[in-house]
């Protein structure tokens, strides 16, 4: 791999990871977002956005979040605010590269304004799945925590059989759920039951949520709405590991005094160093295939 100049902008527990296996690479690192850590790396540098020589960056590599939709970086070990803009990304290279883990429309607008090629990491399904792991480890961690009784021989209800949901199913059915999952594919259904589990279809979910104990969701749109709320248990736990907004109604779970929790950023917080061994790898991965 020839030798690039990386500007890693922000990022959580995870980059850590990244920037220590990166670290051992030919590569030049610039870090803005760090100040409050030191790096004993020769080839590791704090820096600051206006003291940053962008015309020699090769890639920029975000926080899996991306931006919000200001624009506004998320920063972890500083104090600083940041903001990625289009003017920022067009003084960079033209082959600059631009890695984050998901990427909103303000994202996606400076990347194509700017003519700048943008790499979604969480695209791809072995990131996805590599990532499901720590996913529903913090899931089952957050279920035990949420609970008066053991997830064994508890009713568990997950919904959506994507990449997630199957690890989630999985890792719960190990530990002596009772585990429902919900899709609406026919061969997902057929899949499910060939693994021991219950399948229903998604539309059905109405007639077995009020015995449901530990309702996870992993669906990226509204899926408990009001009138599934309506049927839970008032002892319910809700457990809501999509991405923004997520797929529950916070607020009617909230009138119905049931806990609802949008789990975000699981890997992070539950297995960084294997989470940001995973983003490192897949980086450097592609650094090699370009």
């Amino acid at each position: 791999m020839n030798m690039r100049h990386i500007l890693i902008m922000g990022g959580d527990a995870r980059y850590l990871h990244v920037i220590e296996s990166l670290s051992r690479t030919d590569n030049q690192l610039y870090l803005i977002g760090f100040h409050h850590l030191s790096f004993k790396k020769h080839n590791v540098k704090h820096t600051e956005l206006e003291h940053t020589n962008l015309s020699m960056m090769d890639a920029i590599i975000l926080p899996v979040a991306g931006t919000d939709e200001k624009g506004k970086v998320e920063i972890t070990y500083a104090d600083e605010s940041l903001f990625l803009t289009e003017q920022i990304l067009s003084c960079t290279p033209k082959h600059c590269t631009i890695y984050t883990g998901t990427a909103n429309d303000y994202l996606r607008e400076i990347c194509l304004a700017a003519n700048r090629k943008m790499v979604r990491l969480f695209d791809r399904d072995d990131v996805a799945i590599y990532n499901s792991i720590p996913t529903a480890e913090g899931a089952l961690k957050l279920a035990i925590e949420a609970t008066k009784e053991t997830i064994h021989s508890s009713n568990v209800c997950v919904l959506g059989f994507g990449r997630v949901g199957k690890t989630v199913a999985r890792l719960f059915h190990a530990v002596g759920a009772h585990v429902h999952v919900a899709a609406r594919n026919s061969a997902d259904l057929a899949r499910i039951t060939e693994m021991g589990l219950t399948a229903i279809k998604t539309d059905q979910l109405n007639t077995v949520i009020g015995n449901i104990a530990i309702c996870i969701n992993t669906i990226p749109k509204l899926v408990i709405d009001e009138n599934l709320i309506g049927n839970m248990s008032p002892s319910a736990v809700v457990i809501d590991l999509a991405s923004k907004p997520g797929g529950v109604d916070t607020a009617c779970a909230k009138q119905h005094h049931i806990k609802a929790i949008h789990a975000l950023g699981l890997p992070g917080k539950t297995a960084p160093k294997t989470a940001g061994k995973i983003l490192a790898k897949v980086l450097i991965d592609s650094f090699n295939n370009e």
